[in-house]
C-alpha cells in the first residue's frame, strides 16, 4: 500500500518540537513532505537552534512514522532554525499604558517649527475641556516642556505604587509631565547614544504614575529617527499630529513625516495636519494679514495627502513670550490665540472620534458631545 503524505502529517500532529509547546503540524513547521516509494522527506523548520534539540526532534519523528504509518520507510529529517529577529534590550517595548485612554503623537518633519509649542497649547486646550491630561517631552536633545510649564526648577517625586517606585509626574496649570529637562544639566549638552535615550525614555513611559488620563500627549523629536521610530512602533499610538509651517522646505519634510507613520510597520493613522505661523498681523494694523512663510501651505499639502487640515496659528510674539515665561497663551480666557488653539484642539477630536469609528480601536475616545467636550 502506498504512502500518502496526509497520514504523514496526521502522525505528524503528535509530535511537538522541544520547548515549543505546540504540535508541529499547529505551529506550522512541517515546511514539505516528499514520498518515494518507501522513502519519506520531510523538511522541519524549528525556533530551536540546539542539537540536543534536534536530535530529539528528529528521533521523535522518525518513531511516529515507523509506528503509524509505515515501519519499514525510510525516513529523512531536514531541520531548519527559524530566524529570530533579536530585539534590543534598550528599545521601549510595545504594551499599554494602565489608565490611560489614548495616546496622540506630535510631530514634525523638522525642527523650528513650533512643535513644542503646538503640543503645550493643545494639553492646556484639552484640560479645559475637562479631560485628564499628561505630557511626556520625548525631544531628548532639546527638551523644552518644563520652561513652557513653568517647572524648570521642579524634580519628579518617587511614590510607591503596588509595591513598586515610580516617578510622579510634575503637575502644571491641570496637565501631569515628564520631561528630561527634569533630569538633565540646562548649561550642559546632551550626549547621549540611542540606547541611552531609550532607556531614559523608558522609564519615563513605563515607570511614572500617571494614574488615569484622557490624553497623553508625546512631543516627538524633530525628523524621522531612531527615537520617535522606537516610540511610534512601541506604544498604542492612538493617532499622530504633524505640525508644519507654510514654506516649502518645511513642506517637504512635513510630508515625510506623514509617510513615517503611513509605513507598514509602523501604521499609525494621522488625524491632521497644523500649520504653525501662517500669516503675521501686527499689532498696529490688526486687520492686515502678512504671509512671510507662504500662504495655505499646508492646507494644501493636507488635501494633496488626504489627510484633515486641523487649523492655523498666526506668528505672534505673545504666543512666544506666553511659552518662555511658563504660561502657554490657551490659558488666556476667551482671547483670540486661545480660541485658534481651542479650535484646533476641537477638531483633532474630531478626527479621533471618525478614527475610532472607522478604525480598529486602540482605545475608544471617551468623549459623549464634542459641543461641551466633556469625558467620560
Amino acid at each position: 500500500m502506498a504512502i500518502r503524505k496526509a497520514d504523514v502529517l496526521k502522525a505528524l500532529e503528535g509530535v511537538t518540537a522541544p520547548g515549543e509547546g505546540k504540535s508541529l503540524v499547529e505551529a506550522d513547521a512541517v515546511k514539505n513532505v516528499v514520498i518515494f516509494g518507501k522513502e519519506i522527506i520531510i523538511d522541519i523548520e524549528t525556533t530551536n537552534p540546539t542539537m540536543q534539540a534536534k536530535n530529539k526532534l528528529q528521533e521523535s519523528i522518525t518513531q511516529v512514522i515507523k509506528k503509524e504509518v509505515e515501519a519499514d520507510a525510510t525516513i529523512k529529517v531536514n531541520i531548519t532554525v527559524k530566524k529570530v529577529e533579536k530585539q534590543d534590550a534598550n528599545l521601549i517595548r510595545g504594551k499599554k499604558i494602565e489608565g490611560i485612554d489614548n495616546i496622540i503623537a506630535i510631530a514634525s518633519g523638522k525642527g523650528g517649527v513650533g512643535k513644542s509649542t503646538i503640543t503645550a497649547n493643545m494639553a492646556i486646550s484639552l484640560s479645559k475641556m475637562g479631560f485628564k491630561v499628561g505630557v511626556i517631552d520625548a525631544d531628548v536633545y532639546g527638551p523644552s516642556m518644563h520652561i513652557m510649564f513653568d517647572v524648570a526648577k521642579e524634580k519628579p517625586l518617587t511614590v510607591n505604587v503596588n509595591g513598586r517606585s515610580k516617578m510622579k509626574p510634575v503637575e502644571s496649570h491641570g496637565v501631569k509631565l515628564l520631561s528630561l529637562g527634569f533630569f538633565t544639566d540646562p548649561d550642559q549638552a546632551v550626549i547621549w547614544r540611542g540606547p541611552m535615550a531609550s532607556k531614559a525614555l523608558n522609564q519615563m513611559i513605563f515607570d511614572a504614575a500617571w494614574g488615569e488620563l484622557d490624553f497623553l500627549l508625546i512631543d516627538l523629536p524633530p525628523g524621522t529617527g531612531d527615537i520617535h521610530l522606537s516610540i511610534v512602533q512601541a506604544l498604542p499610538i492612538t493617532g499622530a499630529v504633524v505640525v508644519s509651517t507654510p514654506q516649502n522646505i518645511a513642506l517637504a519634510d512635513a510630508r515625510k513625516g506623514v509617510a513615517m507613520f503611513e509605513q507598514d510597520s509602523i501604521k499609525v493613522p494621522v488625524l491632521g495636519i497644523i500649520e504653525n505661523m501662517s500669516y503675521f498681523t501686527p499689532e498696529e494694523l490688526p486687520d492686515n494679514k502678512y504671509y512671510i512663510f507662504g500662504k495655505d501651505g499646508a492646507k494644501n499639502l493636507a488635501t494633496d495627502i488626504k489627510t484633515a487640515f486641523l487649523g492655523e496659528i498666526p506668528l505672534v510674539q505673545s504666543i512666544r513670550e506666553a511659552g518662555d515665561i511658563g504660561r502657554p497663551v490657551a490659558l488666556q480666557d476667551d482671547s483670540v490665540l486661545a480660541n485658534s488653539f481651542k479650535e484646533i484642539t476641537k477638531n483633532t477630536l474630531t478626527e479621533l472620534l471618525k478614527r475610532n469609528e472607522e478604525l480598529p480601536e486602540t482605545q475608544v475616545v471617551k468623549i459623549t458631545t464634542m459641543s461641551g467636550c466633556s469625558s467620560k
